[in-house]
């Protein structure tokens, strides 16, 4: 029969490259053995996939973490655009109950792996005993100025056998009237006080890098002012003090920003990009570049409250929905990216308990739909046959390469064998790490997954078949 074929970047033409999965074959060599050697040759001599490394794909088989934004805002009614104008003060500070054990558990309801506290916003106040400036817990009530919430929040990580990570915004700080990582922002600059600030940002990270263990993620919000335009210099102390966290913006960028706050990418979503650079202040192209250089995958960050990262009372309205969630699931994980759902804690410290019982729905709705396959294999090739122990109903199908080798689907159909004839059930351009599709439900004795076009030989790490449905 004839084969898909194998096109190279440089063969692709505009139309080709497309989302418009058009099926295209060529002529087959006489025999397999002659084909494989072809495809073998071509492939060591004319092109290189991207592909990640360890620590990235260790990172993309995570899929699903929690962010947790905690501040001195919380203990004030004043909006965003006010408290930003000037500190708030530190006597403010008092979570009497918090407690980051809690927190673990919101975590582990949504099945997290992950996590990633926000250590310093925009307000500039210190959650950790820090000496780089005197505005945080130091200065503080709570607990009588000796407290470090960094350090319980990663002492519980690790209890709970989840990874810590830490945001920390060196772009805006209140407290120093900075924004966009200038000082005195709208009133001229300030040489002086600019200097002071690039080397305070150095004392900050250099507090959080070194003082608490290894970190799996390190949050930049908006990248960071470099050292010749007056920020601080960041690369070095990174690679000393945390050469193996993953970076989300900022200088040496390993993950990118979706290009939205709703937990949603676009489709198709390719792991690579053409430029490091322009992801590192957030303006790659959402959707990637099948044919980008650097490995770049995306992490889909969201509010667990409709446009509200931190707590406000009387704001449980904003709660998303149970489907609105499942929503922001298939949009993300099942299109190749990371999902970072965020939890508002609230004054007391704790994850609310109406936000508690969303995630735990959640969870459990994952779990229902994808905690068990009906049944799953793995290949290599352009054809994956999944014969299933008798005809039973079908409504998804989960994909996956081995993303250690790079991304090379460009094209695929997934089909059914129902009545003893092939269904056409979906079809799609990117599969990368992970690819959930929805169809509509069909009993079948098979599923195939026929790859109608890649760049090098498809090494399919994960086809599986679900029924999400009551039907058998």
């Amino acid at each position: 029969m004839a084969r898909a074929r194998w096109y190279h970047p440089e063969e692709m033409s505009e139309e080709s490259s497309s989302s418009s999965y058009s099926y295209s074959s060529s002529a087959v060599p006489a025999s397999e053995s002659e084909y494989d050697d072809e495809y073998e040759d071509d492939f060591r001599r004319r092109m290189k996939l991207t592909k990640p490394t360890a620590q990235q794909a260790a990172w993309q088989d995570m899929e699903v973490g929690m962010f947790f934004h905690f501040d001195i805002p919380v203990f004030s009614d004043l909006k965003e655009n006010q408290w930003r104008q000037g500190a708030l003060p530190a006597e403010q500070f008092n979570p009497e109950r918090l407690d980051t054990d809690q927190w673990m558990e919101a975590a582990r309801a949504i099945g997290a792996k992950y996590t990633v506290f926000v250590a310093k916003h925009c307000s500039g106040f210190l959650t950790w005993q820090s000496d780089a400036y005197d505005y945080g817990v130091k200065q503080s009530p709570w607990r009588g100025g000796k407290g470090d919430l960094v350090r319980d929040y990663v002492v519980s990580c690790r209890r709970c056998g989840i990874q810590p990570g830490l945001y920390c915004n060196v772009m805006a700080n209140a407290h120093w009237q900075a924004e966009r990582g200038r000082v005195n922002w709208g009133q001229g600059g300030d040489d002086a006080k600019q200097e002071r600030y690039a080397r305070v940002g150095e004392r900050m990270l250099s507090e959080l890098w070194g003082n608490y263990g290894p970190l799996f993620e390190i949050w930049f919000d908006g990248g960071a002012l470099p050292p010749s335009q007056g920020g601080p210099d960041l690369i070095p102390l990174l690679h000393k003090l945390q050469p193996q966290a993953m970076v989300f913006q900022g200088p040496a960028t390993t993950i990118r920003w979706i290009g939205n706050e709703k937990g949603v990418a676009p489709y198709p979503c390719w792991a690579t990009v053409r430029s490091r650079d322009e992801a590192a202040i957030g303006r790659a192209a959402p959707g990637g570049d099948p044919d980008g250089s650097v490995w770049l995958p995306g992490e889909c960050d969201v509010p667990i409250r409709n446009h509200a990262w931190f707590w406000h009372p009387g704001e449980e309205h904003k709660l998303y929905s149970l489907a609105e969630l499942m929503d922001m699931y298939y949009k993300s994980v099942g299109r190749n990216c990371n999902l970072l759902l965020n939890a508002n804690i609230d004054r007391n410290g704790l994850v609310p308990e109406p936000d508690f019982q969303r995630y735990r729905e959640f969870g459990a709705e994952i779990q229902r739909r994808f905690g068990q396959s009906l049944a799953e294999t793995s290949g290599e090739g352009e054809i994956i046959a999944l014969s299933l122990p008798r005809p039973v109903t079908v409504d998804h199908a989960i994909l996956m390469e081995q993303i250690a080798e790079g991304e090379r689907v460009r094209e695929y159909v997934v089909e059914g064998l129902a009545d003893g004839a092939w269904r056409e059930l979906c079809r799609g351009a990117s599969i990368g790490h992970k690819r959930i599709e929805r169809f509509e439900a069909i009993r079948v004795s098979t599923l195939r997954l026929r790859v109608l076009r890649s760049v090098a030989k498809p090494l399919i790490r994960r086809l599986a078949a679900c029924n999400t449905t009551e039907t058998p």
